[in-house]
């Protein structure tokens, strides 16, 4: 069975090393496909390079991967990395490239340099995905690197979502988007939240798949997919996981604070 084969192209050799050696020890396997047709997948780090150059003359020999990871922050440009994602985006628009970086997740000492970083993120952003980004992961520069967000964001998009992000990215993005478009959030939403509606908002936000969320709740996957369907009607969404949580962020039904992510395995 074909594996989802990755490429990383980062300037620091010991996070290439470390999430090389930790995902291709790991051997985890991803659902591949929609509900009728689906198969499962080993990701595999196929290579790691050190700079844009070395990757594209890589990519012109060897078959593309499914998947890149670009760090953002590159040799000592804030930005750099979207550079390398707009020429690969260009040369070989079928490779599915993640974004990461840290920056969205070092505390901020006041509320100049929150709000910079607000207007920082949206611009960076929506410029990496009008270059083609799929995904938008952080480092967890607080708690450590976390290969979790990586196969998460994959994950999510071998299920068909169009994009992701992870939830520090994913809450940022909010307030940036509700300072720009003057949204004032309102709570009547004309219906209540039922207890396993909210518990299913909060594993989603927590970063649950869908298995997951269906064993924590302990009813079957299709019986979670039409809750999911359902939820997304009502809060006049797209049934998407980031929309419902962002929604239901934004309108009071659940609170960052309740959420408890998922221990690094």
């Amino acid at each position: 069975m074909n594996s989802i084969r990755v490429m990383m192209v980062d300037d620091e050799p010991l996070i290439r090393k470390v999430v090389k050696m930790e995902m291709n020890s790991r051997g985890v396997e991803i659902e591949s496909g929609d509900v009728d047709g689906s198969v499962m997948r080993r990701v595999e780090m196929v290579e790691t390079f050190g700079d844009g150059p070395s990757l594209l003359a890589a990519l012109e020999t060897t078959p593309p991967p499914d998947y890149l990871l670009v760090d953002m922050e590159f040799q000592g440009e804030p930005t750099g990395g979207l550079l390398i994602a707009r020429r690969v985006h260009e040369r070989f628009p079928q490779v599915r490239i993640i974004i990461f970086s840290g920056r969205f997740d070092a505390p901020l000492p006041g509320e100049e340099d929150r709000l910079g970083r607000l207007h920082d993120v949206g611009r960076v952003v929506m410029e990496a995905l009008a270059l083609g980004a799929s995904a938008f992961v952080s480092k967890n520069a607080v708690g450590g690197f976390s290969i979790e967000n990586i196969l998460r964001a994959i994950a999510c998009l071998e299920r068909g979502e169009r994009f992701y992000f992870n939830y520090p990215v994913m809450l940022t993005l909010k307030e940036a988007a509700e300072r720009y478009f003057g949204i004032v959030a309102t709570h009547d939403l004309g219906f209540n939240l039922s207890e396993t509606e909210r518990r299913l908002l909060l594993l989603e936000a927590a970063g649950c798949t869908a298995s997951e969320i269906s064993n924590q709740l302990g009813e079957s996957d299709k019986a979670i997919q039409e809750r999911q369907k359902d939820l997304s009607r009502r809060l006049d969404i797209v049934n998407k996981s980031a929309a419902r949580v962002a929604k239901a962020i934004s309108l009071g039904l659940i609170a960052p604070a309740d959420v408890r992510f998922l221990p690094r395995q």
